[in-house]
C-alpha cells in the first residue's frame, strides 16, 4: 500500500490529464482525478472530491492537489467531512497542480509516508522553473567517458552520453529519482539533486548530451552504477 493522491481541478479533463502524466511515473500509486462539477462541468464538487479520498485512502493517507482557489476551499471543506483519525492522515498540499502531483507521485512510490509525500509536492513549487540555473551546469562534469570513475574514499562520478530518442524527459528523471530514493549517498546530476525528479526535468538534457553523476556516501559506487546503468540501456526506451 502507498499514500494515494487526489487531483482536483476545476476542469474534468484537467485532472484527468494531470492524473495520466502522474501515473507513467508511478505506476503502484492510487491517483484519483476529482474535476469539474457533478455534471462535469467547469467548478468543483464536494462529493467528487470526498469520493476520491475514500478511493485513494488505503490506511497509509492520501494528499490533496489542487488548482485554484475554489478548489482550495472545497477540498478544506471535504478534510472537514472527515472523521478524527482520517483527518490525520489526509492531507492538502500547497503545491502547483501539475508539478506536484508529479512529485507526490515519485514519492509514493518510493514509499514515503503522507507527511513526506505532501513534502515533496510542496517542493515541487520552489524546485521547478523554466529558466533554472540547473540548465547551464548541464555541460558540466566530468569527461563522458562511459564508465563511473572511483575518487576520494565513499564517492564517485561518471559520465555518459544520453541515447535515448527523448533525452532526459519525465519518466527517466522519474525512474532515476527513484533508483536513488534509499541509497545512502548524496548524488547531483549535472549540478542538481539526483533524487528530486523535478530539478532533474529542470536539466532538460537531449539525446547526444553528456549526463554527469557525482555521489559521496557509503552508497556512492551504487548510486553511479545504477545511474549508468539507465544511461547506458536509454532508459529501456530503445
Amino acid at each position: 500500500m502507498s499514500v494515494g493522491l487526489v487531483v482536483v481541478s476545476h476542469s474534468r479533463k484537467l485532472a484527468e490529464g494531470v492524473c495520466e502524466l502522474a501515473a507513467q511515473m508511478a505506476a503502484d500509486v492510487r491517483i484519483v482525478p476529482a474535476g469539474g462539477t457533478d455534471d462535469d462541468g467547469i467548478g468543483t464538487s464536494l462529493e467528487k472530491i470526498m469520493a476520491g479520498i475514500a478511493a485513494t485512502d488505503s490506511g497509509e493517507g492520501a494528499v490533496l492537489l489542487t488548482d485554484l482557489g475554489s478548489a482550495v476551499m472545497t477540498a478544506e471543506s471535504a478534510l472537514e467531512f472527515l472523521d478524527p483519525e482520517q483527518q490525520q492522515r489526509v492531507l492538502m498540499a500547497n503545491a502547483p497542480l501539475v508539478e506536484g502531483t508529479v512529485a507526490a507521485a515519485v514519492a509514493a512510490q518510493t514509499g514515503r509516508n503522507v507527511a513526506e509525500v505532501s513534502a515533496a509536492a510542496e517542493s515541487a513549487g520552489a524546485s521547478y522553473t523554466p529558466d533554472s540555473p540547473a540548465s547551464d551546469e548541464a555541460a558540466g562534469g566530468p569527461p563522458a567517458s562511459g564508465e563511473p570513475e572511483p575518487a576520494a574514499a565513499d564517492s564517485a562520478s561518471g559520465a555518459w552520453t544520453l541515447i535515448n530518442p527523448m533525452g532526459l524527459h519525465a519518466r527517466p528523471a522519474s525512474v532515476l529519482a527513484q533508483l536513488l530514493a534509499d541509497l545512502d549517498a548524496e548524488i547531483t546530476i549535472n549540478g542538481v539533486d539526483g533524487k528530486s525528479v523535478m530539478m532533474l526535468m529542470t536539466l532538460g538534457l537531449r539525446p547526444g548530451e553528456t549526463l554527469s553523476a557525482t555521489a559521496t556516501g557509503p552508497d556512492a559506487a551504487r548510486a553511479v552504477e545504477l545511474v549508468a546503468e539507465q544511461v547506458r540501456n536509454g532508459f529501456g526506451e530503445i
